[in-house]
């Protein structure tokens, strides 16, 4: 396998929003996100990136084929509750990265190309003059039915990668599950770095 990883920005990065949505639908079905992916809602979602002006969308191509991709933009560019948790520890917008979606097929995993996916964005991040690189995640009872025995979260990676969990930075999002009919409440918690 030969993966290529492009940096797509302004036009080029509006030409990969129909691919990323597609893989988003794809790999956000798997726990812990469990997402039961819509894809009206996913191209109104990434049309941000689109208008943004200065976010960027990190791509693995394989052979021409999108088959990872990682995305970032300014925080104040993001929807308002990704802001809240920054607001109430009184953190300027203007100092982060919030890096969206991470999202590989599971063949390419275990190659290094999560660490390339941060690599790009923390450096994008410098470019822009941001201090702090953040993310949140979904998060799900250790007892949750659907839970895969072998489940593995990314904790440790993040850890290695310099992030710290932040507890008390929690956001909540909206979206139906794989099996569910009504969309429920879901905390994502906030992961931070100093760039």
């Amino acid at each position: 396998m030969t993966v290529q990883i492009i940096s797509l920005t302004g036009d080029a990065l509006e030409s990969a929003i129909d691919d990323l949505a597609r893989l988003r639908i794809d790999v956000f079905r798997a726990y812990p996100y469990l997402y039961d992916g819509d894809p009206a809602y996913e191209r109104d979602y990434l049309k941000a990136y689109g208008t943004s002006g200065r976010a960027i969308i990190v791509g693995a191509y394989d052979e021409g084929r999108l088959v990872g991709a990682a995305t970032a933009a300014p925080l104040e560019e993001h929807a308002a509750e990704f802001g809240s948790p920054f607001k109430a520890r009184s953190i300027d917008f203007e100092a982060v990265l919030y890096c969206g979606e991470s999202v590989l097929l599971p063949q390419y995993r275990g190659q290094g190309i999560g660490h390339a996916f941060f690599d790009a964005r923390e450096a994008y991040g410098c470019a822009l003059g941001r201090r702090i690189s953040a993310f949140c995640a979904v998060e799900r009872g250790a007892d949750h039915p659907a839970r895969p025995a072998d489940y593995r979260p990314h904790d440790i990676f993040w850890g290695k990668r310099g992030y710290l969990r932040q507890p008390d930075m929690v956001a909540e999002f909206v979206w139906k599950d794989l099996g569910e009919t009504e969309e429920t409440r879901k905390p994502m918690v906030f992961w931070m770095k100093e760039l």
